[in-house]
């Protein structure tokens, strides 16, 4: 299953931008084995922003569920990480939807 994954980070006052930069460069290095194992698809940094974009492709939204209560951002700054998920569905097995429908 597919899906769309949308990171903004935030980080409470009391913590330093290098504290931050240390906790997301655990997270950064946890996305690239991810990358390598097939799991995240691709994934970008929005430039000029704490915010991250991913596709990953996991088996089921429990997985994924599971996945992200695991990640290091995550457990060390989860009430400032809002993540929207949206599943994704293939634009060719929509299409072919669409073209059923004609008749």
């Amino acid at each position: 299953m597919l899906y769309h994954l949308d990171f903004r980070v935030q980080y409470p006052p009391t913590m330093s931008q290098e504290e931050l930069f240390t906790i997301w460069s655990e997270e950064a290095d946890a996305a690239m084995g991810a990358q390598k194992a097939g799991v995240v698809l691709n994934i970008w940094k929005c430039v000029g922003t704490r915010r991250v974009i991913a596709i990953v492709n996991v088996e089921s939204s429990d997985q994924l569920d599971q996945i992200i209560m695991d990640l290091p951002i995550v457990k060390k700054l989860g009430q400032y990480v809002n993540i929207e998920v949206t599943s994704l569905r293939s634009y060719e097995d929509f299409a072919t939807d669409l073209n059923a429908r004609k008749n």
